[in-house]
């Protein structure tokens, strides 16, 4: 994986601002330590940082490659996961090859060869941007779920793009400015966050399944992949075979790599299925046993107490599996002190408050794992497509209207300033963006009142919720050189399980049915039958006086940027009451009252260290 950044300008030489290209790209440095590249003409500057994982001598960036009179420059972030296909492909079209298998130059060659289509022809992550240097065009793309990110922002004269928010930030023209709307996704969508928001005014997304085109003319953002819906015709036993033979072949797939690969091992469903394919895989081509890794905290042995929410503790099942499969696993534990110090590093890897102490611990598993291997395979977005989450299974959210991750909207709301909360509506606020979602639903005429309803929820989960986890997983592998990939995010699956009906997906009456039925014979039975388990939280309460005692300090700090934003008096009054108000979780599964206090801590360092105007 990688970062780019760039500029097109269509009055400034930009072969002139060299050094404004370097600051941009250098902010991405963490994303790719291995290398960096700058290519600039007077239209166009293009940056580049690089982790090596697939072809270290042939793959260097920006990479430039002509076809008759055109002449094509590339900055890439992501991994092709069907290059051998279209290196095969494309040679036999009349392309010749100078690398020896860079899935950069497969896509540079593919655009090239197809132009705007080429996107219908990959099969991977992907952010990417190519500058046409004759046609003075850019053509920009994003992989179909946006398991890469890319953002971009217009000012006058300039088009400015780049993996991280911070890239854009770096460039004069792009102040750190938030208005009405930046407010609301942080105080009422987050940590989730509306498609294509950029938060910072002016910034935007380009969003999953998204290309664009900019060049003298204007810009032109258009969807090239979107859920469609359609009658489901397949059996039971048909389905299950077919998506243990997609999961198989897509994590096959993504074991492709010059440098080492792990997996990451919960002992739950998901990961126990890459788990055992991998592991599969590796035994067929003798090449000795998987890495695993798993994560845990300080004291929670003796301070886990089961809950709805998260009903056992992972360590057992862990060892259950890695026992199974005969995998080197390597147990990662975090101490809460760490946890707590990380929140700041956090915030920076995500430019934006994020998912408190979820985001720091993985953060910190990233990091001693990067120890270890640079490539890691996770079981994310399985519960999204699968339909694995308790609100698949409540009735509260499916007669519910609105998204069921986001709760207490109006407890939540009474903790900010009066003048912040009329000016933002939050209740009105995520009423809207509630609405533009189901707006979006492709429907699927002759379905029933309820069919109807599980479809909106897997559209709501897919394309708004699941966006989270995979930004937290980006930014958080990411931040420490960390390739993570997502096998239950491989579109075929995807595509196909979006228009299994709901007997089927929660089939014997179980969350993931379908996949369990799939993975029958795969992963030993008790495994099998495992209740769903998010990813683990602390909870040791040493964690809680550590994050409510910083609350306290930023309240009784006049020069704190949070206190003009909040009620003072009603947050003091949360943190003195340990935020039992906000338990067990008022966003997602796992954000009660210690992960509230976390999220103020996020948002003051956000506001003090990016220095944040208010417009």
């Amino acid at each position: 994986m990688c970062g780019i950044a760039g500029w097109i300008d269509w009055e400034r030489d930009l072969t002139l601002e060299r050094p404004t290209l370097e600051a941009m790209t250098g902010t991405l440095a963490y994303r790719g330590p291995d290398a960096s590249g700058l290519w600039l003409t007077p239209r166009a500057a293009l940056g580049h940082r690089r982790l090596v994982v697939v072809d270290p001598v042939g793959g260097a960036q920006p990479m430039t490659r002509s076809r008759g009179a055109q002449v094509y420059t590339i900055t890439y972030n992501g991994e092709l996961y069907n290059t051998s296909e279209l290196r095969q492909y494309l040679e036999a079209r009349g392309h010749s090859f100078l690398t020896r298998n860079s899935d950069t130059e497969a896509l540079l060659l593919s655009y090239i060869e197809w132009g705007a289509d080429c996107v219908y022809r990959f099969n991977g992550i992907f952010a990417f941007a190519i500058w046409n240097e004759t046609d003075q065009t850019l053509f920009m793309a994003r992989d179909r779920l946006g398991v890469k990110p890319l953002f971009y922002s217009e000012r006058g004269s300039s088009f400015i793009f780049g993996s991280e928010i911070k890239s854009l930030l770096a460039h004069p023209a792009v102040p750190p400015e938030v208005d009405y709307r930046g407010l609301a996704e942080i105080f009422v969508m987050g940590p989730s966050r509306t498609p294509g928001q950029g938060v910072f005014r002016g910034i935007h997304e380009l969003r999953p399944g998204q290309c664009l085109e900019h060049n003298g003319k204007g810009t032109r953002v258009r969807n090239y992949w979107r859920l469609e819906s359609r009658p489901h015709e397949d059996s039971l036993e048909i389905t299950a075979e077919k998506i243990r033979q997609l999961l198989q072949d897509t994590v096959e797939r993504q074991l492709v790599s010059d440098v080492p690969v792990c997996s990451f091992l919960s002992g739950g469903l998901d990961s126990s299925a890459i788990t055992a394919f991998a592991s599969r895989y590796y035994e067929r081509a003798g090449m000795g046993p998987l890495h695993t890794f798993s994560v845990d905290y300080a004291g929670n042995d003796r301070y886990f107490r089961p809950s709805a929410f998260q009903p056992n503790a992972d360590a057992p099942w862990v060892r259950r599996v890695s026992d199974h499969y005969g995998t080197t696993h390597h147990y990662i534990e975090i101490n809460n002190e760490d946890l707590a110090e990380s929140l700041v590093r956090a915030v920076h890897a995500n430019d934006l408050p994020g998912m408190a102490d979820v985001d720091s611990s993985l953060y910190l598993f990233c990091r001693e794992t990067k120890n270890h291997s640079t490539v890691a395979l996770s079981g994310e977005s399985a519960d999204e497509v699968f339909g694995g989450y308790p609100w698949f299974y409540n009735e509260e959210a499916l007669s519910g209207n609105t998204f069921p991750w986001i709760r207490m909207v109006r407890e939540r709301a009474q903790l900010l300033d009066p003048s912040i909360s009329q000016m933002i509506r939050p209740e009105e606020y995520v009423a809207r963006r509630y609405r533009e979602a189901l707006d979006e639903v492709p429907r699927l005429p002759g379905e029933s009142p309820r069919e109807a309803r599980i479809r909106e929820l897997f559209y709501l989960n897919i394309t708004r919720f699941m966006p989270t986890l995979l930004d937290r997983k980006d930014r958080m592998s990411m931040a420490v050189g960390l390739e993570v990939r997502v096998p239950f995010c491989d579109h075929r699956l995807v595509e196909y399980v979006w228009n299994i009906p709901w007997w089927m997906k929660s089939y014997g009456l179980r969350e993931k049915g379908i996949l369990r039925r799939a993975l029958d014979g795969i992963i030993p039975d008790d495994v099998l039958e495992r209740r769903k388990s998010p990813y683990p939280k602390t909870h040791n309460p040493m964690y809680l006086t550590a994050v409510r005692d910083r609350v306290l300090q930023i309240l009784d700090e006049n020069t704190s940027p949070i206190i003009r934003l909040i009620n003072t008096d009603a947050v003091r009054k949360t943190v003195l009451s340990d935020g039992s108000a906000f338990s067990p979780a008022w966003f997602g599964q796992l954000m009660g009252g210690a992960q509230l206090f976390a999220y103020l801590i996020q948002m003051d360092t956000w506001l003090r260290e990016y220095r944040i105007t208010i417009v």
